[in-house]
């Protein structure tokens, strides 16, 4: 797996009903492959996959693998409130034709210590795949000793990747490449890229955002791995107010882009912070307004 670049995370969409909008799903994952991403990442926490079921998280590997085609790399998130359960998520994504997988800990009951190692080794030993362990924030996440992360690297044969974003991720990130060496194959960044150029100095390899802004994120990256930093410079501060913005209202503020780009039907979340206001959406009228040149892929 060609672990580089940016692997952008599509949301699920949903009906005005609420249910699952395969349509607008398949929609998104050409948007994204049309953007240039140079992997694709779902469902995770972009993705709301805390409030699928598993045969909802099931399709959605089964689309987006689907759609994919095998053209770039797909990441199955395989979170879940245990190991078995994690396994079987990762079983049915190495069926599906995905690349690897990637899970925290275990989410709702927190974990610590050997219980976390023993999840990612019953993870791994159910899968043939690359298995990568997403370091993120509470309360979805469990942030993780930098030793026991450096420890399952070492110890766990198919677990050599890492997506770092917690509180202090780019210090993490550099302290992970320290105690492991070149036994880590890639480390990516996450919160939205806001972040990358601090983690790409330190040897961040990518980051994992979410999609609806995968054209403009893919520019970026390429523009700063060919060693054109200034002009990627240029870029990402001419996008940094609206990753602000979506930094308060997250998946909110995603879908309600991607609705507005022509990728899904409707901004309808199942776990949104809030539901955007007017104000809100006056400014994100302001937002995009200025970055409609850099959005170079029109649905």
């Amino acid at each position: 797996m060609n672990f580089k670049g940016v692997y952008t995370i599509p949301c699920t969409p949903f009906t005005q009903g609420g249910d699952l909008d395969e349509a607008s799903l398949r929609r998104e994952v050409q948007f994204c492959l049309e953007c240039g991403t140079h992997g694709l990442v779902a469902p995770v926490n972009a993705s709301e996959f805390y409030t699928l079921t598993d045969d909802e998280r099931k399709r959605v590997v089964v689309i987006v693998a689907e759609e994919n085609a095998g053209r770039v790399p797909f990441v199955a998130g395989c979170s879940a409130v245990s190991a078995h359960h994690a396994a079987m998520l990762g079983r049915h994504a190495e069926a599906a034709g995905a690349s690897a997988v990637m899970a925290m800990p275990p989410v709702i009951r927190k974990a610590a210590g050997e219980e976390i190692f023993e999840f990612y080794r019953v993870l791994a030993a159910a899968v043939s795949l690359p298995v990568i362990i997403q370091d993120f924030v509470a309360p979805i996440g469990t942030p993780m000793p930098v030793d026991l992360m450096a420890r399952m690297v070492r110890e766990l044969p198919n677990v050599k990747f890492l997506k770092e974003e917690t509180a202090t991720g780019p210090h993490v990130l550099s302290r992970l490449r320290e105690l492991c060496g070149d036994q880590v194959e890639g480390i990516m960044g996450g919160q939205g890229g806001r972040f990358l150029f601090n983690e790409y100095a330190r040897g961040a390899c990518g980051t994992m955002p979410a999609c609806h802004l995968t054209d403009v994120q893919v520019d970026i990256w390429n523009l700063l791995d060919g060693g054109r930093e200034a002009e990627a410079r240029e870029l990402f501060n001419r996008i940094l107010p609206l990753l602000n913005f979506e930094h308060m209202y997250q998946v909110a503020a995603y879908k309600e882009v991607l609705r507005r780009r022509g990728v899904i039907a409707t901004h309808i979340c199942r776990a949104a912070p809030v539901v955007l206001d007017d104000y809100d959406l006056r400014e994100l009228d302001a937002l995009l307004g200025p970055i409609q040149d850099l959005l170079r892929v029109r649905i």
